[in-house]
């Protein structure tokens, strides 16, 4: 899918209505749009957490791990954003359509397993923070749940392709373990202690 981008304002939506993949024109407020648009920003924040992993430099293994991992997760929220804006409909032009699919989510499921069999078991809710970019992938991993929650209502008033849900669902967990990962296999977490601040 080639991508040519000449001009960056267009005048299209001046009026408050935007297009969507085929040309359909809707509200810019419309839950569709909503539902992309919060998968760019949870990407954005996952940009974030790349900055500061290279910040961090070194030679850490886990680091370098960590950017080729959330690289991926980058350009599958670009994939996200394609399927989300546009919508299912003829069979015919669905096959041309870009769509999340099931090796996707299978990737984050793999990945969450590598990563999870090396922390130890928590034994209290964690609180988002350590290390800087941990606390970038605790805000990312926020921002997808509330991308997820835009696509769970758009499922609700739309056919929408599951593999979609599956993989947002999937991605919150992913960006939780490699943030407890990046805080030193989660020695450095934070832990929540209940009435601990009365």
């Amino acid at each position: 899918m080639a991508v040519t981008l000449n001009r960056i304002y267009t005048r299209g939506g001046d009026t408050g209505m935007t297009s969507l993949g085929r040309g359909e024109r809707v509200a810019k407020h419309d839950i569709r749009v909503e539902a992309y648009g919060t998968t760019d920003e949870a990407n954005s924040v996952i940009g974030l957490a790349r900055s500061a992993i290279t910040r961090a430099g070194g030679g850490d293994p886990r680091l370098a791990e960590a950017d080729a991992m959330l690289a991926r997760i980058q350009n599958d929220l670009f994939d996200l954003g394609a399927d989300l804006c546009t919508p299912e409909g003829n069979a015919k032009r669905d096959e041309q359509a870009l769509r999340i699919v099931a090796s996707q989510v299978e990737r984050l499921e793999h990945e969450i397993d590598a990563m999870n069999a090396e922390l130890q078991p928590l034994k209290s809710f964690i609180l988002p923070g350590g290390s800087e970019t941990a606390s970038w992938l605790h805000l990312a991993r926020t921002v997808t749940r509330r991308a997820e929650r835009c696509m769970t209502h758009l499922a609700a008033e739309q056919e929408i392709n599951p593999e979609a849900i599956k993989y947002i669902n999937r991605l919150s967990d992913h960006l939780f373990v490699l943030g407890r990962r990046l805080n030193d296999n989660g020695t450095a977490d934070v832990l929540w202690v209940p009435g601990g601040a009365r």
